[in-house]
């Protein structure tokens, strides 16, 4: 007879039709972690579509999910613009399937003349001419 809706985690969505043990594993009910990594841990690390251990996303769920499901997922590109320099789908910037951590800056538009972009960063120092290099300095895609 507990109503969950008295307490800092009301239930929501699919989180309305577990049991209570599901969460609170050997009839722990104080102390029960509130983050959904803490219970979707196992979900979250066998994901394939896209591979979110390999694409590095973050482990806060809600980010992208909501507890009506899994799918759909909101999927907001947060660590840089997504339409930055035309880009349409993932594979324009990440090249290799499935590992979203690698990406490639200097392929497109004015960054693929070597020779220019070494010229104008004659000055910074630690340059290199490399996609994680332009990251660090330009993480949000700006000159």
């Amino acid at each position: 007879n507990f109503n969950h809706n008295t307490t800092k985690f009301p239930l929501t969505g699919k989180h309305t039709t577990v049991t209570c043990l599901q969460c609170h594993v050997g009839g722990k009910y104080t102390g029960t972690s509130t983050d959904c990594f803490a219970c979707h841990q196992a979900k979250y690390q066998a994901t394939k579509n896209p591979n979110h251990l390999a694409a590095g996303f973050p482990t806060t769920c809600a980010t992208c999910h909501t507890t009506n499901g899994w799918t759909p997922a909101n999927f907001n590109h947060t660590w840089f613009p997504q339409n930055h320099g035309g880009a349409r789908v993932c594979s324009d910037c990440h090249m290799t399937p499935n590992n979203y951590r690698a990406f490639e800056c200097i392929l497109c538009h004015q960054h693929s003349n070597k020779a220019d972009v070494d010229s104008k960063h004659k000055a910074v120092g630690g340059y290199a001419y490399t996609s994680a290099a332009c990251y660090q300095c330009h993480p949000r895609g700006k000159h």
